[in-house]
């Protein structure tokens, strides 16, 4: 019999059909970034960073959030925080906020560094690398060297970089100078720590790292993105993830950069199937230890005030002329705050709940620290000048340092002196409150206070008379 020639309807694949097709494109491209390839692609641009440091001879520097996945520990001599959103079109900015300063001693010690990034599919280098770094280096060109005009030159990539975009920055760095000496900090520390001007440089997988800097007028600040660019979709790529590193709320069940250099070994040799629970065997076991050593430190961020993370609590509690402000990653009512005299612990709960209940607990901490700082019992030797207010929270970078910066503003004077109880408290702005949070950040440039936190701060600050 003859065979029959196929209908429209044979050859066109029915509903069913086109519904499973989607199914198994959507299972492989989350067998794509599955933990593992995600670990093993972490791993293989890490050791493109090592090679770079290698032939380059300079220090590693990591920009967080991600950069210190990709950095050996034994590796790595400091963090930096340029974000990306300062450099995003037509948003340019160079943050008071983040300014990076503690990087100056490292660069003239070492004669540059390299500031390790990566970034998300089809890019070549992250914002942070290509704009925010520019930027802060030619700002701070400007204002450290003045009488050295050839360095106040922005330099940008020129293959992510367009001359339009780099001509609007350039436009905007006058008043990005303007902003940073608005700051009030003292220059002459951070010009000794330099030889000479600071000059950005881009590396990638793609380039040469035969780069010669030998007898360089300049500090090269060299940026490099650790992910090899992808321009196509993942599925091509053998389990390969640029920018494997990103965006780890999203993949990581709450591994993070610290764990996965300690046990990567292990989690690299692990199916994919009992990845989930030994990362969470492991979460939990470093949360156990994680209070030996540095955890139970407390650091100064202004006079008188110190920031840590609760692991001090118990060290911190019953020291004598310390008022301690525990801020803790669960609700509670105010009723319970007040443990003591010297001792409030105030229940806001985690993350940008907890930056925005700051808000409405700010009145009582500040007011319960100013009683305790203007108060001198008839048994105590110290005066309010001799004694500290410790904060505590669960980063010590975040919260803590929120309520550092308030209370530096409400109970401390422009010289840094206690206020009495009679002191009246002044009109505060932004540029005052700014100017006190670049000391804090300059003093601990690894703090990492939220925009919502710096809001709520903010909105107590200015609002206190409403």
């Amino acid at each position: 019999m003859a065979a029959t020639t196929p209908t429209l309807a044979d050859v066109i694949f029915p509903e069913q059909a086109n519904h499973n097709f989607s199914r198994i494109l959507g299972d492989l491209k989350r067998s794509n970034l599955s933990i593992t390839n995600r670990l093993k692609s972490i791993q293989h641009d890490a050791s493109f960073v090592e090679s770079v440091a290698d032939a380059l001879q300079l220090p590693l520097v990591a920009n967080e959030r991600c950069g210190s996945w990709y950095i050996d520990p034994t590796r790595k001599t400091a963090s930096a925080y340029f974000k990306s959103t300062d450099g995003h079109t037509g948003q340019w900015k160079f943050s008071t906020r983040r300014i990076n300063l503690h990087l100056l001693g490292v660069i003239g010690e070492h004669d540059g560094c390299i500031i390790v990034d990566s970034t998300r599919r089809g890019k070549r280098h992250p914002d942070a690398l290509s704009k925010t770094v520019p930027t802060w280096c030619a700002v701070l060109n400007r204002v450290l060297f003045p009488d050295h005009p050839t360095s106040h030159t922005l330099h940008v990539p020129p293959n992510a970089v367009s001359d339009s975009e780099a001509s609007q920055i350039s436009a905007r760095i006058p008043d990005f100078v303007e902003s940073f000496l608005s700051l009030k900090i003292d220059l002459a520390p951070l010009r000794s720590q330099l030889k000479k001007p600071l000059r950005p440089f881009w590396i990638t997988q793609d380039d040469d790292l035969a780069l010669d800097l030998t007898g360089a007028d300049f500090h090269p600040v060299v940026c490099c993105t650790s992910s090899r660019r992808v321009t196509g979709t993942e599925l091509g790529e053998g389990g390969y993830i640029q920018g494997a590193g990103d965006d780890t709320e999203n993949w990581a069940l709450g591994l993070t950069a610290q764990i996965w250099w300690r046990h990567r070994d292990e989690l690299l040799s692990t199916p994919e199937g009992e990845l989930p629970e030994l990362i969470e065997r492991l979460v939990a076991q470093e949360g156990t230890t994680a209070g030996d050593g540095a955890g139970h430190q407390v650091r100064r961020v202004a006079p008188g005030i110190f920031v840590g993370t609760l692991q001090a609590v118990t060290i911190q509690v019953n020291m004598p002329g310390t008022c301690l402000v525990s801020l803790l990653p669960k609700t509670t009512d105010q009723d319970s705050w007040v443990k003591s005299t010297s001792h409030i612990e105030v229940g806001l709960g985690k993350s940008k709940a907890a930056s925005r209940q700051l808000r409405d607990a700010l009145p009582r901490i500040c007011e319960f620290v100013s009683h305790f700082l203007s108060e001198t019992k008839p048994e105590e030797e110290g005066t309010a000048a001799e004694k500290r207010v410790v904060i505590l929270c669960e980063s010590g970078k975040d919260l803590s340092v929120g309520v550092a910066l308030a209370l530096y503003c409400w109970c401390f004077d422009t010289e840094g002196k206690p206020r009495t109880a009679t002191d009246e408290r002044e009109s505060f702005t932004k540029t005052a409150i700014r100017v006190k949070l670049g000391h804090i950040m300059n003093t601990v440039p690894d703090a990492n206070p939220s925009r919502a936190t710096l809001q709520s701060v903010n909105s107590y600050l200015m609002n206190w008379r409403k």
